[in-house]
Formats: structure tokens, sequence, C-alpha cells
């Protein structure tokens, strides 16, 4: 059953086919139903009409009978109603009519002697209702019945009356029945006929489905199976050109886009290498004269306390903003590595806890920072290195932004995950800053007052070193109503992420709008 739903959703062969034989077979049906009511209808309808004209024929002749034995001698009234009551065989699957005759309720007053019935009829099959409209009308009457015998055999037949007088002025009702036994074997034929060729119409109309919407599809699985491949990066792949009709100028079209894609591509990535290597060239080959305009700013800030005022002020101002260049050089570095994928982890077994608590210690957090941990040791095999720059970035963000009501870091584990959250409640961020939170270079508000100044690639840094380690970084925030990082790690490598043991929603959130935001997403 969960194959034929997998090839359901993932088949359009399978799908048409199934749908062509369904909307197929209800066609049938409906026209194959309408065909055999008509066939019965017209069958049944010739042997009525056939019965009516047989028993008008042989009232009349009855009827001239009866009439003779009362001028003739040589005719006699018993063998007359004898010839009328007599039938060629008793065998109800071959004989072509059976008689009843039944005195009328006037004559049955006074006699009943010649009512009979051709091969042991039972009398009741023919209703009261019936017999009154028979002896209401001049012409012959007919009715669908079940002719029953005294036996217990019983047939569908036709029921046609009239009614005849035999001398001495008594009326009687003739009834002729007619089985419909050869018509219903007629029919029953008819309809294993056209079932058989139902049958064999759709077994037909499914192989021509399937031949003729595989031969459509089947250029349209070669161009999704291309571009899964083009999607895994074999740019070389190009569809087969069959024909000039549309599954031909679809191929041509693809195989424009494919040859077009791949040269963007090609563009882009060697764009993108003369990128990364500038910014790696630049950044190495700034490190140098970085280096010696550090040393000789470093002499004129040793000798401030010697210079005018303005000339300390100078040399405090130019050692901030050396010490910030090389921060930037550094950052730069990183992300070069990143994208060129040649950064690697070099794991060991770390308390996660006593990391964070280290870098706590190497910001000078102010007292308003509080670490909640459990007091077992929090360990995990990750990046020491990664880790610590992953949470100087968020903690030293936190406490930027916190405008003075205070910073809590709160350390967590489950049996294959650790989680550490900074939590702060100063300006937050909206949903639409949040929508850029980790882009490289980007800050909320530049020209916003802080205590430490930033890149701008603090977060894209952190994202990716998380996502180095397998691991997930995502971000809660609201205006006016600080903001939640959510750092989560395995801690194993290797091993999927399965549970949070801190979600990203705080538990003193607002409980309406609220953002979210996972990086994944971006």
């Amino acid at each position: 059953m969960t194959k034929l739903l997998r090839s359901w959703r993932r088949s359009i062969l399978v799908r048409v086919s199934a749908l062509t034989i369904a909307l197929s077979t209800l066609l049938i049906l409906v026209v194959g139903t309408l065909l055999s009511t008509q066939i019965t209808s017209g069958v049944y309808r010739e042997k009525l009409t056939a019965s009516l004209s047989e028993t008008d024929s042989l009232v009349n002749f009855s009827q001239g009978q009866l009439d003779a034995t009362t001028y003739r001698t040589d005719i006699k009234l018993k063998t007359v109603l004898d010839n009328i009551l007599r039938v060629g065989d008793t065998n109800p699957n071959i004989i072509q009519r059976e008689v009843i005759l039944l005195p009328t309720p006037k004559t049955s007053k006074v006699s009943n002697k010649y009512q009979g019935s051709s091969n042991f009829l039972d009398f009741s099959m023919i209703d009261s209702d019936f017999r009154a409209k028979v002896r209401k009308h001049f012409s012959v009457q007919s009715e669908y019945v079940t002719i029953k015998y005294l036996t217990g055999i019983q047939v569908k037949g036709i029921a046609v009356g009239s009614v005849i007088t035999i001398p001495s002025n008594q009326d009687y009702e003739i009834y002729y029945l007619f089985p419909l036994t050869q018509q219903q074997q007629l029919i029953s034929l008819i309809d294993v006929l056209l079932w058989i060729s139902g049958a064999v119409l759709i077994f037909l109309i499914a192989l021509i489905t399937w031949y003729v919407t595989g031969r459509i599809v089947r250029p349209v699985r070669e161009a999704a199976e291309i571009a899964e491949e083009l999607t895994a990066g074999d740019l070389g792949r190009r569809l087969a050109v069959r024909g000039e009709d549309e599954l031909g100028r679809l191929a041509i079209a693809f195989n424009e886009m494919a040859v077009s894609l791949q040269q963007q591509i090609s563009r882009l990535e060697n764009l993108s290498r003369l990128q990364q290597r500038f910014v790696s060239d630049v950044s190495h080959e700034l490190r140098t004269p970085l280096t010696t305009i550090r040393m000789a700013s470093q002499v004129l800030f040793d000798a401030r306390h010697n210079l005018d005022p303005a000339s300390s002020r100078s040399a405090e101002l130019l050692i901030a903003q050396i010490e910030r260049f090389e921060t930037l050089l550094t950052d730069l570095l990183e992300v070069s590595r990143f994208d060129a994928r040649a950064a690697i982890l070099e794991t060991q077994e770390v308390n996660i806890t006593n990391l964070v608590r280290q870098v706590s210690d190497q910001l000078h957090a102010p007292g308003d920072l509080r670490i909640e941990a459990p007091e077992e040791p929090v360990n995990a095999q990750v990046d020491p290195r990664r880790i610590e720059r992953i949470l100087r970035n968020l903690i030293a963000n936190a406490i930027d932004h916190s405008e003075g009501k205070g910073v809590l870091v709160r350390v967590a584990q489950s049996d294959r995950e650790v989680s550490v959250a900074v939590r702060d409640y100063g300006i937050g961020f909206s949903e639409r800053e949040g929508e850029r939170l980790f882009d490289r270079f980007w800050r909320a508000d530049p020209s916003r007052s802080r205590l430490r100044g930033g890149t701008g690639l603090g977060l894209a840094i952190a994202l990716e070193d998380a996502q180095l380690h397998e691991g997930t970084l995502k971000a809660w925030g609201r205006p006016n109503q600080g903001a939640h990082f959510v750092l989560t790690l395995p801690k194993s490598p290797g091993i999927p992420i399965s549970s949070e043991p801190i979600d990203v929603i705080p538990t003193d959130a607002p409980s309406t709008a609220l953002f979210e935001l996972d990086p994944e997403d971006i």
C-alpha cells in the first residue's frame, strides 16, 4: 500500500493511467447499463407485441370454433375446449404458451365445469385486478406475471387475457401465458457479452493510455532527472533532442538554459574565487604594515602623558582604532576561510559552564550579569576557540544592548545536546531587523552609541561556527523587550540535534507580538 501511495504521489504516468482507467470504467458502466436497459426493454416489447397479436388470433379462432358447434354436428364442444387447453410440450423451458380458462363471476354462480388450464397451472397467479380489467375491455389485455405451476416451478412471463363466450351464453375468461425464458436467456447472453466487451475495452484503453502517456512523460522524467543532476553540480548533462514538436522544442530550450546556467555559475564561481582571494590577500598584506603602525602608535600611546592634551587624546583614539582594525582583519580572514570551506574543527572535551564563566570574566561584565547553570559539569566535544568566540559575541552584544537592565546567561543540557541562552532586557529588535540579524556587515543602527564598537561580522561568524558544529543559533526579540539568543550544540560530533534543552522563546516573553528568528529560514 505504501508503494502504491508513493507511486501515486511521484509518478504522472501512474496518476494519468489510473484516472483514465477509472473514468473509462465509469463511462463504460454507464453506457453498458443504458445499452442493457434498452436491449432488455426492446426484447420484452417485441415479445409483448407478438404475444398480443398471437392471443388476438387465437381468441378469434377459438371463438369461431365455439360458435360453430351450435350449427355443425361434426364439431363437438368438448373437442374444441380440449384443443383450446392443449399445448405441445409440458416443459416450461420449451413451451411457447400456456392457457387458463376461468368462468366470469357471473358465470361461476351457475357453473364452472369448463374451467381448466394446461400443464397444471396455478390459477391464483391471475390476480383479481387484472381479471376485472380483462372483463371491462373488449380488446385483449396484458400484464407481466410470474407463471406458477402446481409442481412448484415458477418462470417469468406475460399474461394476455380476453373474454370468450361458450354456447348457452356462458362467458369465460381465457388467458394465454407466454414464458420469457428464452428472452431472459438472450438478455443474460447479451449482458455477458457486454461485460466481456467492457473489460476488454478497459484493458485496451489502459494499454493505450500507458503507452501514450509513457511516451509523453518519458522526456519530462528525463528532464527532471537531468535537472536533479544539474542541481547536484553535474553541469555537463543535456537532454536528447527528438523531433521538432513541443517536446523537441522543450529539450532545446532546456539545453540552452543549462548552457546559460553553466556559464553564469562558472562566472560567479570565478568572481567568488577572485573576491575570496582578494579579501584573503588584502587581509594578509595589511598585517605587516598594520604591525608597524601598531608599534609606532604604541610608542605614542605609552608617551601620551608627556604630550599636550590634544595629542594625548589622539594617541588614545589611534590605538583604539588600530585594535578595531585588527579585529576587522581577523574577522575577514575567518570569513574567507568559511567561504573557501577551509574552516576545520579542533575538538576536545570542554565544560561549557566553565567556558561561559571564563568569557564573562574576560569581558569584565558588570555585576548585573547572572549565570544559571547546573551544578554538575556540562561537557561536550567542541572546538573551544570557536565556541568561546560565539559566547563572547553573544554576551558582549547583550551587555552593549541591555541598557543597564541586566543580562542572564543560562546553561542547560539533555542526553545528547547542550544549550546556552543569553537574555537581555534592553532595546531588542523588530521583525524587520531580525530578518537581517545574521547578515554580514549589518547593524540595526550604525549611529547607536554602544560600549564596544563592532564590525558587523560577529553574528554571521557565530552562525557559521555553530553550523560547523552541526548546531543551531536562534534568536527571539521584541522592541524594548530585549533579545534572547540560544546556541544549541550536540555533545558529540556527527550526532544530529533531536531536541533543544532551552526554548528560543523565553519563559518571561510577552504573550503577543513575538518574533522568533531561525537562521535556517533566512
